[in-house]
């Protein structure tokens, strides 16, 4: 089983999106709320990066966001949860479990230690950064796979966004899109994928 992080386990997604969308605009790239859900959710920092300059019709310095850290430290540390009904899922489940994650291993970790997550997934841990290529390319669910073992026609994938859950079909993997977050499901549906609005719906679908 691989879980994304943002929006599946932690509910981070709408803070993020909250501060990325002051954060953008005073860079010069306005986005609406709508935008913001649609563009942003899942995406990788370089994807993020091109998305912002093409909107502010510039280019940004490689470390733009860094002056900006802070805001995002200060609002997770004030804001976030996990996902309703995720540590009841983890309590119930009966295969081994991991993470795989277009974030990087530092923010990774700070939210899996601010919901009181990591110990759940220390060492089974993987980020974008391992791989030559970020969701929704299918590189980092079989980095992940081939970790822990797994043939990846055996494992199922619970993802938030529409490019997480193209990378599981990409890696022949079982995709479970949760649009209880800010992805609609239409945005999610596709061949092989279970789409539920309910975290605490997931273990009774995987046996489905």
């Amino acid at each position: 089983m691989i879980f994304d992080c943002d929006g599946v386990l932690v509910d981070s997604e709408r803070v993020y999106c909250r501060v990325d969308r002051e954060v953008f605009a005073e860079v010069g790239a306005e986005f609406t709320e709508a935008e913001m859900a649609e563009l942003f959710v899942g995406v990788s920092h370089t994807r993020l990066t091109a998305l912002v300059e093409e909107r502010a019709g510039r280019r940004l310095a490689p470390d733009w966001q860094h002056p900006f850290r802070p805001r995002y430290e200060e609002a997770l540390d004030a804001e976030l949860t996990v996902v309703e009904g995720i540590t009841e899922v983890l309590d119930a489940l009966d295969v081994p479990f991991c993470l795989a994650s277009n974030g990087s291993p530092e923010s990774i970790r700070a939210n899996l230690t601010r919901t009181g997550l990591l110990d759940r997934f220390e060492g089974r841990v993987f980020s974008a950064r391992h791989v030559p290529h970020p969701k929704p390319a299918p590189d980092l669910f079989l980095h992940a796979a081939a970790t822990m073992g797994v043939p990846p026609e055996r494992c199922a994938v619970v993802e938030d966004s529409p490019y997480g859950v193209q990378a599981a079909r990409a890696a022949g993997m079982r995709a479970f899109g949760y649009c209880g977050g800010l992805t609609r499901a239409d945005r999610l549906m596709g061949p092989d994928t279970v789409v539920f609005d309910d975290m605490r719906e997931l273990v009774g679908l995987l046996v489905s």
